[in-house]
């Protein structure tokens, strides 16, 4: 190199330095000083290899040899280490020695790392994306593109994008959309355009994309267009506003069955859900009874099982209390029916009333989204459910108000008759007396005969009358108690019962008859007054003596409502009069005399009462060969005995 080459060199961008044939350094322009960090005092005549040992590790002597070995030029990219730089390095060999040119290209080896990086993402996202020009024809493609619309990437790079929107079966109208977002985006007029249209896949199905159009700095390519199939979460939506529809269908129901029919069905529909049933709980027997079920399944199973405690997946999620997804019941072990075609299933409590379950014929079929959808069926499906209990309540509650105003309106008539009429016959019974002795003038009655004065109360004394006064007023008192203030139910003995209440009773001793010695559960002093009363009804209808035959129902197959009745010989009550002696009116109540069924008190209006507050049911009947059959049925409690 000669000394009048020197400025010039030293004037080029590119970092320059000249090597002899042992490697030294025999020249070093300013950029070459600044990229090695290194004078050329420092450098001059001295072997390149010892001043920057971490090259050797390099392409740099591999490359130099060869330049100079074989006299031809060359060219490599290395990465610095210790400068942490990315070099661009050409040799020129002569005789002399080498002329190596470097330039850092580390920034544009950052931007080729970059660009690698973003098409890697861009291939590796689901969305679909394309590039385009300033003549709106398309640049690039990922491989989104070419699955959504089956096609390849030659059918479309190259092409004006109007070639992708036919494709897509987008409407003239919507091809316009896209492309004033597009210019809008490309001239600055705006930042990005979101919009969301229909158009139709590589397979004719008809979906709904979210088009993004967004700015991009690129070499060829001004605008990206990003397509995001949201078909999904359209229909999502839908359906969530279909199921806050179905929810006022369900709140507008007070049945629980339809309820859950309502809800079986919805889901059927909405969430094409063909296998599905509910189940809620028999609290009285303590297992989920199937409720509703849906076509489907019905069809492939013939009806819907019961479930009693720890049988099945069913009554385990019940009891668990959360939705459960099973994505294959071949790996599951201890099923119900291992028979059962369903392969997958999500089962789901509705609160504590029971569950809804649906499922599939094959694995896999269903996801979390179908969890999600379920979740707020069932939630919804509670929700009607406790309305219909609290509705349910408050109707029982109004009833019952009802009937103890009923009650309190006849108890109120009973005394005001019966009672009345008792104690006016004492009033009218002692006024005589006091009259006689008036007449007499004995005051003190020291001088009157039982000749001279016939007591008025030929038949019944005045302790009997007053007597009948008070079991009236016991009587008024238990019927106008409320069913729950029934106390506590325990276990007794119907005979033991039976002997009690003859005690009590006005019947003699001997005239019950008990062909099953049975035990059941009761409020044992209401239960032994329940029976008493029944016994004065039939010794007031009977001219003498009268038998009672008391005898166990509902254990017979074709009979599965539980409860006894009591048989009597006594002047039967009519059938027309059946109805009518059950009501708390005066005529029951022992004022009668136009017929022998009355008693002192309430008669069977108060043995209903006091069935009633068991939650049993009373019915008056005429026996096959004459007198009067009380039944009392829906005893669940009732068990034969020996």
């Amino acid at each position: 190199m000669t000394l009048r080459s020197v400025p010039i060199v030293d004037r080029v961008t590119d970092a320059f330095f000249a090597l002899d044939t042992d490697f030294r350094f025999t020249y070093l322009n300013e950029r070459a000083e600044t990229l090695l960090k290194r004078s050329r005092n420092d450098l001059i005549g001295r072997v390149m290899w010892d001043e920057f040992p971490h090259t050797v590790e390099t392409q740099f002597p591999d490359g130099f040899h060869h330049a100079m070995d074989e006299q031809v030029p060359v060219s490599f990219e290395v990465y610095h280490a210790h400068l942490e730089t990315w070099f661009e390095a050409r040799a020129y060999p002569s005789e002399t020695g080498l002329s190596v040119y470097m330039r850092d290209v580390t920034e544009r080896k950052s931007q080729e790392t970059s660009l690698a990086q973003h098409a890697a993402a861009v291939e590796a996202v689901h969305d679909a994306v394309v590039t385009l020009d300033r003549n709106r024809e398309i640049v690039t493609v990922n491989n989104a593109i070419e699955k959504v619309f089956d096609t390849e990437r030659s059918e479309l790079v190259g092409k004006h994008v109007e070639t992708l929107t036919q494709l897509a079966g987008i409407s003239d109208e919507h091809a316009v959309e896209i492309g004033q977002a597009i210019t809008d985006v490309d001239v600055g007029n705006a930042d990005k355009r979101r919009l969301e249209l229909p158009f139709s896949d590589g397979y004719g199905n008809d979906r709904i994309g979210e088009f993004q159009i967004v700015p991009i700095e690129d070499d060829v390519a001004t605008v990206a267009g990003v397509v995001r199939d949201v078909t999904d979460r359209h229909e999502y939506e839908r359906i969530i506003t279909s199921l806050h529809e179905v929810t006022r269908w369900l709140l507008e129901s007070d049945d629980p069955e339809e309820i859950c029919a309502i809800a079986v069905h919805s889901g059927s529909d909405l969430l094409d859900l063909p296998l599905s049933g509910v189940w809620l709980l028999d609290e009285e027997h303590g297992y989920l009874e199937p409720v509703a079920g849906t076509a489907g399944a019905h069809d492939e199973f013939g009806g819907l099982p019961r479930f009693n405690p720890n049988e099945g997946l069913i009554w385990d999620v019940f009891e668990a209390g959360s939705v459960e997804r099973f994505d294959d019941l071949g790996t599951v072990d201890d099923l119900y029916n291992p028979d059962s075609p369903i392969r997958s299933e999500i089962i789901a409590p509705i609160g504590t009333h029971g569950v809804l379950m649906t499922g599939s014929l094959e694995p896999h079929q269903f996801d979390e989204t179908d969890v999600d959808l379920i979740s707020t069926l069932v939630e919804n499906t509670r929700a009607a459910l406790d309305r219909a209990e609290r509705e349910r309540v408050l109707r029982d509650r109004t009833d019952e108000l009802e009937r103890q105003t009923e009650r309190l309106e006849s108890v109120a008539n009973v005394l005001s008759s019966d009672l009345k009429q008792q104690l006016s016959t004492v009033a009218d019974t002692l006024e005589d007396r006091n009259e006689a002795e008036t007449e007499s003038g004995n005051v003190n009655g020291s001088d009157i005969k039982t000749d001279d004065w016939e007591f008025p109360l030929a038949e019944d004394s005045v302790t009997e009358t007053l007597d009948r006064a008070e079991r009236l007023v016991d009587d008024v008192r238990e019927f106008a108690r409320n069913a729950a203030t029934v106390g506590t139910r325990s276990r007794l003995d119907l005979e033991d019962a039976i002997e009690t209440a003859l005690e009590r009773s006005r019947l003699d001793e001997n005239r019950v008859i008990v062909e099953q010695a049975a035990t059941l559960r009761a409020d044992t002093d209401r239960f032994v007054h329940l029976l008493e009363t029944a016994f004065d009804d039939a010794a007031a209808r009977a001219d003498g003596t009268v038998t009672i035959q008391v005898g166990l129902l509902g254990f017979d197959a074709t009979d599965d409502s539980r409860g006894f009745y009591l048989l009597d010989d006594a002047a039967e009550i009519p059938p027309a009069a059946h109805e009518q002696v059950l009501e708390p009116t005066a005529n029951s109540a022992g004022t009668a005399t136009d017929r022998k069924t009355s008693i002192d008190g309430l008669g069977l209006a108060l043995v209903r009462a006091i069935a009633e507050a068991h939650d049993w049911t009373l019915s008056v009947d005429n026996g096959e060969n004459g007198g009067t059959r009380l039944e009392i049925r829906d005893v669940t409690t009732l068990e034969k005995q020996g």
